[in-house]
């Protein structure tokens, strides 16, 4: 499909709308469509999607600042009309060829009227694209607006349910004022939420990112994560007995182990055999990930740290330490940390870290971390972004049917 993403600018002018923008057609791009975005003001950013400039679009485009005086105190001035015919023609020739049109703002504020009603002209003409019109402001319900909003033509464009038009709002709240304002139903309006790169944010990185996405890592809940060399005295069997117990309750756990076999004792080999055996004797190989063991590597500093913000904890599972480096990037990484009551770990962590008590066995570790986890508001906040607003996810849930729908 060939679809155009509509605004009055685009990156790299920065912006909540452009950033969105950006993000749909990334998505767009990379599931094969043909996007193009068309803007007043900006350029191409991404190799993959084409970037129309189309000057009388932009809301600061001095023809548009003559006329907006007049319309902002009730008067459509005489250049009004000659105004929306230039964009129309203007806009007509940026979107040839187009299937399907997004059109962000464009028809909830008055920034740029004549290109509120260029747009519709368009629309009305036949083998005219499909239009969404993506409302993420609404002019008419907002105060700081209404002064320069006024009954009749061009501003109730701004109010007005337009023929065959998809309408979308990007919260329930603005669904419900959106369908206040249109006089419709609120099952005639999508909602499409904005979502967030969650390894862009978060820092992740190249090397750490292919990690997350090899395994999944977005849909773990919660993410543990055990960043020691494999030695028996790192204890891991019982990271993964915790594991068993904790999946009774987050069936979306998983527990990231990431350093390689270590390199001063041969049986350390023999060792990760032994766990990689152990690990499919308790039905987890889906759910704990040897990450040097599986990449034939170790990972770096860098990826690590990726990891760690990341995570949802660290767990260490040790019989003895000299130190605990762990908890101090733990620290760094603003998550909690669970590990053994021994006195290395108790001189660092003070009483700032979750203790597994001596002789404590894994169901009541299991019990005393899921505990943590069912209180704490920045985690099950953290797991819902992940659930619902990564930007994969906005494009399997919302976009894709709405493209299907935009087809009918």
């Amino acid at each position: 499909m060939d679809v155009a993403i509509l605004h009055h600018a685009a990156n790299p002018i920065l912006g909540g709308v452009e950033n969105v923008m950006r993000a749909h057609s990334r998505l767009l791009a990379k599931a094969g469509h043909r996007v193009r975005i068309v803007a007043g003001r900006g350029s191409q950013v991404d190799p993959d999607v084409e970037f129309v400039k189309i000057p009388l679009v932009d809301s600061q485009a001095p023809e548009v600042l003559a006329v907006k005086p007049a319309l902002d105190s009730g008067t459509v001035p005489r250049e009004f009309d000659r105004l929306t015919s230039e964009v129309e023609s203007r806009l007509a020739e940026g979107l040839r060829g187009t299937e399907l049109v997004f059109a962000h703002n464009v028809c909830s504020l008055n920034k740029n009227l004549a290109l509120t009603a260029a747009l519709l002209r368009l629309s009305e003409k036949q083998a005219s694209p499909r239009l969404v019109l993506w409302h993420h402001d609404l002019a008419w319900t907002t105060p700081r607006y209404r002064s320069e909003l006024h009954p009749g033509y061009p501003w109730d464009l701004l109010r007005s349910d337009w023929p065959r038009a998809v309408q979308v709002t990007i919260s329930e709240f603005r669904r419900r004022e959106l369908a206040d304002l249109l006089r419709v139903p609120t099952d005639r309006i999508r909602v499409v939420p904005n979502g967030i790169d969650v390894t862009g944010f978060l820092g992740i990185g190249a090397e750490a990112g292919e990690i997350v996405q090899r395994f999944a890592l977005l849909e773990a809940a919660p993410l543990l994560l055990l960043p020691v060399r494999i030695t028996r005295r790192k204890n891991i069997d019982l990271a993964l007995q915790i594991l068993q117990q904790l999946k009774k309750k987050h069936a979306d756990v998983m527990l990231l182990v990431t350093g390689p076999a270590g390199p001063h004792n041969p049986a350390n080999r023999e060792y990760l055999d032994n766990l990689l055996a152990l690990r499919k004797s308790l039905n987890l190989e889906d759910r704990a990930v040897f990450v040097s063991a599986a990449s034939g590597r170790a990972i770096s500093d860098e990826a690590l740290g990726g990891l760690y913000r990341l995570a949802d904890a660290l767990i260490l599972t040790s019989t003895e330490e000299g130190f605990g480096i762990p908890i101090l990037e733990a620290a760094l990484a603003g998550i909690p940390c669970f590990c053994p009551d021994i006195a290395p770990l108790r001189e660092l962590g003070g009483e700032d870290i979750h203790y597994f008590p001596p002789g404590a066995d894994a169901a009541l570790m299991a019990e005393q971390m899921s505990a943590v986890f069912s209180v704490s508001k920045p985690y099950v906040l953290r797991k819902r972004v992940l659930r619902e607003h990564t930007w994969s996810r906005i494009y399997a849930e919302h976009l894709l049917p709405l493209l299907k729908e935009a087809r009918q």
